[in-house]
């Protein structure tokens, strides 16, 4: 058996969260005669209480779309997977077309999901797509009928406004025409803003009562249709109104009242509509890295074909200056691939035969002959896509203070109304009943809780649009809420911290041997290995020009080393309490020669050869250039940086040393990390754990936050909160200002809007007028409603440019 096939068996799949745990891990769970091990105690005991329903929800996942949702808790707090949409929609150029397989839903009330477009049971407001597409940057029909709308509203109420203002002015219009023509005139004019520009809102309006969720539909139909027909009443039956209405001896009339609310609501609705396409704009980014077509090699020659055509084991030519189609292995050829897309490094990569290739990287110098193995769905960048969209529409805990006061808000406004109609009618001034009239139509107007409405999933839309360009993957809002609160921050070394690319740097050799001649045995053994470590001998001594053997009986031990014979030579390699265990000779003066360099930074690896020690090599992980300023922007923000690895002491001391990390532990093992973490968090911390996705899963599934370094391919992005595209720090950094710019914005949203109906409603039901004389008229109440909702937009949009490192 191979060290591959052995590594395999060590690992299985937790079926709750799908990470990849050690087979012998603490956490386990017998059902139906099968055994089951777990990431954490999360995990273990949602499979306990009903293993069934768990591992159905996993079969469904890997089969057919589901309907379903599944909750799970790892990775620093629940996560959603949403539902999947049908395969015709994951095609990245194509756009979600409004037809029967497009899924639709609710920006405010994203648990609201239905096969084609419509409207929201809940606030009325129209679906969109729950997938931005490519051709979305045109404007769309939603947001196109609202201009309409809109344009049709201001051409007719301008005038009437002139109309009926005028004389406030001096300009009395009435003068060259009769008091009942001055009321048909007005009529002609309000009719269709009131019944075709404000057509939607009224039906959202009567649905919100038919099926009795309240929202700010409901206020705006009473409040518009209640000055309308009062006017409709006046100018068909003047003799019916009471004369406690009158003004100035005549029945007043309010159609520009009606007019202007439809019209300023409907700037609100396409300001609203415009900036839920600016959100979008991440996505599209992202979705552009994919072109059009592939170039698909057949036994009759080339055909370019678009990407939906695409399957797995399609044989694809990539040629120079193209991007690559989509995610596979190169089977010939060479070339330097741009994946700064992913990793955000601007050094090309090289590839060769057999390496794996990424869609929407770009292909620069050489041409390629590849296999696609993940296409539609399955490639990085579609998962990436999909998993900001989803974000998008996810909702932040803070959101259900708002769901509380959002369920009592809009009765409570109707009963506000009424009781300031009924106060006016039996207090106020004459015309008693035309100032309560007004009075009660303004409360209505002005306590629309569109701003309250609006405030959070503009903020969790932007941003994390805004997280997404600078490779910043959030999982959902509550990810968002969670890590604003992240007091610590624990790193792994090796690919963290460092590059993740070991090489050596050193060779000391003992009892007459030379340098090649252990380069040449110890990298025969170590190609056996997967281990970074052990690739990096492979690849000195390809550099040195060695010529490689075979090595026979390869074993990987229990405790941190590999063992074989090569050449008739029986070859251990690892570390040096393991040869000392072995019994080989010699260890002590490889100890001694190991310290210098360990003290800077090296990890020191012991060679013996036939049972005695044959050299040490140094092999250091440079740090990552943006290591040093990541770490700094982490204490400006007041973030302890703990760092584990698996290294040893002296190692993990130099480089905690050189970068100014807080506290550092050497040693330890993925359980000896879950358990630091754990202990971390019951000690009250808010722990983000920042890893690989793979290696350090316990770990991950431990802290509050668990944030995935690395290219965001398989686990990474299925399980961690947060993942980091490029596996850079700077990303930690990126994401901590992110939670704390995103989360400042939705309490500025929430304050405003709150406040602002706090001081609207009394000003509106006539708080001012025994001070200052002064009514709110209708008109100025659907102003300052409008101006509400634009402000917290306006607000939201900030995060667009906030920066983030």
């Amino acid at each position: 058996m191979d060290h591959t096939e052995d590594r395999a068996r060590e690992k299985q799949i937790d079926p709750v969260c799908g990470m990849t745990v050690p087979a012998d891990s603490p956490r386990s769970a017998e059902f139906e005669g099968e055994k089951y091990v777990f990431c954490s105690d999360r995990c273990l005991t949602k499979f306990e209480h009903d293993p069934a329903g768990v591992l159905a929800d996993k079969d469904g996942e890997s089969g057919s779309p589901g309907d379903g949702k599944m909750e799970h808790s790892c990775c620093g707090g629940s996560a959603t997977k949403a539902k999947r949409k049908p395969s015709s929609t994951q095609r990245l150029p194509d756009s979600p077309s409004p037809d029967s397989q497009t899924l639709f839903t609710c920006p405010m009330h994203p648990e609201i999901e239905q096969v084609g477009p419509g409207d929201c049971p809940i606030c009325g407001m129209d679906l969109e797509p729950k997938v931005v597409a490519l051709d979305d940057e045109g404007e769309d029909q939603q947001y196109a009928d609202m201009k309409r709308r809109f344009c049709v509203g201001v051409a007719l109420s301008v005038p009437l406004l002139v109309i009926a203002m005028g004389p406030m002015v001096g300009l009395r219009v009435a003068d060259w025409m009769s008091q009942t023509v001055f009321g048909w005139v007005q009529l002609a004019l309000a009719t269709p803003v009131v019944f075709w520009c404000g057509w939607p809102l009224l039906v959202r309006g009567a649905k919100s009562f038919r099926t009795m969720n309240l929202n700010m539909f409901s206020l705006i139909a009473v409040g518009t249709l209640a000055a309308y027909l009062f006017s409709f009443v006046v100018v068909l039956l003047p003799g019916v109104i009471p004369e406690a209405f009158f003004e100035n001896g005549v029945p007043p009339l309010y159609f520009e009242a009606a007019a202007v609310i439809i019209t300023l609501v409907l700037l609100g609705q396409v300001l609203e509509l415009r900036a839920r396409q600016q959100t979008g704009g991440a996505i599209r980014e992202l979705m552009k890295l994919a072109p059009d077509t592939a170039h698909r090699m057949t036994d009759d020659g080339e055909e370019d074909v678009s990407l939906d055509s695409v399957r797995q084991g399609d044989r694809l030519r990539v040629r120079p200056g193209e991007k690559v189609p989509v995610d596979g292995k190169v089977l010939s050829g060479s070339s330097s691939v741009d994946e700064s897309m992913l990793t955000g490094e601007p050094m090309p990569v090289k590839k060769v035969e057999g390496d794996e290739i990424t869609g929407g990287t770009l292909n620069q110098t050489g041409a390629l002959v590849m296999e696609a193995v993940g296409v539609g769905g399955d490639t990085v960048l579609n998962r990436i896509v999909q998993m900001v969209a989803d974000a998008q529409r996810s909702r932040a805990p803070i959101q259900k203070l708002v769901d509380v006061v959002a369920r009592y808000f809009v009765p409570a406004v109707i009963a506000c109304s009424i009781l300031a109609f009924i106060g006016w009618a039996v207090f106020g001034p004459e015309p008693q009943l035309a100032h309560a009239f007004v009075a009660a139509v303004a409360v209505l107007i002005i306590a629309c809780p569109c701003a309250l409405g609006l405030a959070t999933p503009m903020s969790v839309m932007v941003g994390v649009g805004r997280g997404a360009k600078e490779g910043v993957l959030i999982k959902n809002a509550e990810v968002l809420e969670v890590m604003e609160k992240v007091d610590t921050i624990v790193v792994d070394k090796t690919g963290t911290l460092t590059q993740g690319r070991p090489e050596v740097t050193g060779v000391e050799t003992f009892g007459g041997w030379n340098e090649n001649d252990v380069l040449t045995l110890a990298a025969a053994v170590e190609a056996q290995s997967e281990h970074p470590l052990a690739q990096a001998v492979v690849r000195r001594a390809k550099a040195d020009e060695l010529q490689l053997v075979e090595a026979e009986e390869f074993n990987s031990i229990t405790g941190g080393g590999v063992r074989a014979r090569v050449d008739d030579h029986d070859v251990l390699i690892g570390k040096a309490d393991l040869l000392v265990e072995q019994g080989i000779e010699g260890v002590d003066a490889g100890r001694d020669k190991a310290g210098s360099h360990q003290a800077e930074g090296a990890t020191v690896v012991f060679v013996a050869i036939d049972g005695k020690l044959a050299a040490i090599l140094a092999i250091t992980d440079p740090i990552k250039q943006s290591t040093p300023a990541a770490l700094k922007t982490l204490h400006e923000l007041a973030l302890k940086v703990v760092m584990l690895t698996g290294d040893a002491e002296p190692t993990a001391k130099a480089v905690a040393s050189k970068l100014g990390i807080d506290e550092f532990h050497a040693g330890f093992s993925p359980e000896e990390k879950h358990d630091f973490v754990r202990k971390l968090t019951e000690k009250g911390k808010t722990v983000a754990m920042c890893g690989d996705g793979i290696n350090d899963a316990p770990a991950l599934a431990e802290a509050n936050v668990g944030i995935a370094m690395g290219t965001g391919t398989g686990v990474a992005i299925e399980s961690a909160g947060v993942t980091l595209v490029g596996g850079d720090l700077r990303g930690v950094a990126a994401a901590a200002n992110l939670s704390r710019k995103t989360m400042s914005n939705i309490r500025q949203n929430l304050f405003f809007a709150f406040i602002y109906n706090a001081l609207g409603i009394p000003v509106a039901a006539g708080l001012l007028y025994p001070i200052f004389g002064v009514l709110l008229s209708p008109m100025i109440a659907a102003a300052a409603m409008s101006f509400s909702s634009v402000s917290v937009i306006a607000n939201a949009l900030r995060l667009r440019a906030a920066k983030l490192t």
